[in-house]
């Protein structure tokens, strides 16, 4: 527009790659989309009649920055039956989702010119995070070999430089579904501490894992005087993709900076959805468990599925919801990925992810949400297979 100057950094934000090809199905009315990260399934009625009876009770007006006491309560419970760790009510706040507690950790951490070190493959909004403050997002990619994904340490603590104020790791990862071992979590948690460089830990999927209640989190062994910062989300956990409600577990130094960030950013949140989120957490459990079960009953659907496939290489995990995958003679051009899952779009009918839009290590791959039911998936590999067959 005339006259209109926006900061560069802003105008020159491009589409991300999961959207480019999540639009493409608007168009294709019986599409199967694995694209995005949401399942299938609605919000369980008791959660939603909890935001309900709150809004005719009159939960409606302004509330505590951090988020309503009752559910900074219930959190702290939470972590305590989760980790058998106490936390203080001053270390939490409730934010305006997941990505909300990231942007705001990276408002309080980067300037410009100042950068961020972030184990990648991962959701590529914690990149345009950073470069919206005018920062850079270094992106040290993690290995996919036949049993799982690997990190080189060395790597990821040589990108790191005097303009280092952040390391980002998700664990579980997204697209990945990597855990990052015990070992290299302490490793990390010793560097950050000597270099004074803060730790953002993305753990959204703590919850849907396979082989163990719980993944492992920073918060075992971080202090709270530590410079971690873990942020966690209801949106995976409890099916609330679309109620946009997420917490962060902070340094107790930073509580006064971030109740101000807050008010500048958000104003605090809407206490009748939070309400909700109480009792989630609290009457929650047994539903979660079940949603686990049927995400791991997914999963090893398309894992037997795509082992029949000549074509497909995929890498099994062991948490989230995704599976990357690779198809043969795909190849790891920086189109070749979108291109296919464009063409997948419009002529099979399933929609995926290209692993291009989650940075370094996901070129040539294919990210697939299996958080669906058992018969969207096996219609949806049915057709995958047929579109193989003749692409």
């Amino acid at each position: 527009m005339n006259g209109l100057n926006l900061r560069p950094a802003i105008a020159s934000l491009e589409d991300s790659q999961i959207v480019d090809v999540w639009k493409m199905g608007f168009d294709v009315p019986d599409v199967i989309g694995l694209w995005v990260g949401e399942g299938d399934l609605p919000t369980t009625k008791f959660i939603c009649d909890a935001a309900a009876d709150a809004l005719k009770e009159g939960k409606t007006f302004y509330t505590y920055k951090r988020g309503i006491p009752e559910l900074r309560e219930a959190l702290i419970d939470y972590h305590r039956r989760l980790y058998g760790i106490d936390l203080t009510e001053d270390r939490i706040a409730v934010t305006s989702s997941g990505m909300n507690a990231m942007m705001l950790i990276v408002q309080s951490l980067i300037s410009a010119d100042d950068n961020m070190v972030c184990v990648s493959p991962v959701w590529p909004n914690i990149y345009r995070a950073v470069t919206i403050l005018g920062g850079e997002a270094r992106q040290v990619a993690l290995k996919g070999e036949d049993d799982g994904w690997h990190l080189d340490m060395e790597k990821l603590f040589a990108a790191c430089d005097a303009k280092t104020r952040a390391i980002y790791v998700a664990s579980p990862g997204n697209p990945t579904g990597w855990i990052m071992p015990e070992e290299q979590r302490k490793a990390l948690l010793d560097f950050c501490r000597a270099r004074g460089i803060a730790l953002i830990a993305d753990e959204v999927y703590n919850r849907l894992v396979y082989s163990l209640a719980v993944a492992p989190s920073f918060l075992e062994i971080a202090g709270p005087d530590d410079p971690v910062f873990v942020v966690n989300s209801f949106s995976k956990t409890w099916a609330m993709t679309g109620w946009r409600i997420g917490w962060m577990v902070m340094p107790r130094a930073a509580t006064t900076a971030f109740e101000r960030l807050l008010e500048f950013n958000t104003s605090g949140g809407q206490p009748f959805l939070q309400a909700a989120c109480v009792k989630a957490i609290r009457d929650g459990e047994d539903w979660v468990k079940w949603m686990v079960a049927r995400c791991k009953s997914g999963r090893d659907l398309v894992l037997e599925r795509l082992s029949r496939m000549n074509r497909v290489r995929v890498i099994p995990a062991d948490a989230s919801f995704y599976l990357m995958l690779q198809v043969a003679e795909l190849g790891t051009e920086p189109e070749a990925a979108l291109n296919f899952c464009k063409r997948l779009v419009v002529e099979g009918r399933v929609g995926l992810a290209p692993g291009t839009a989650f940075g370094a290590g996901g070129e040539g791959y294919l990210r697939l949400c299996y958080a669906q039911s058992n018969e969207r998936l096996a219609a949806a590999m049915d057709r995958f297979e047929s579109f193989l067959g003749k692409a």
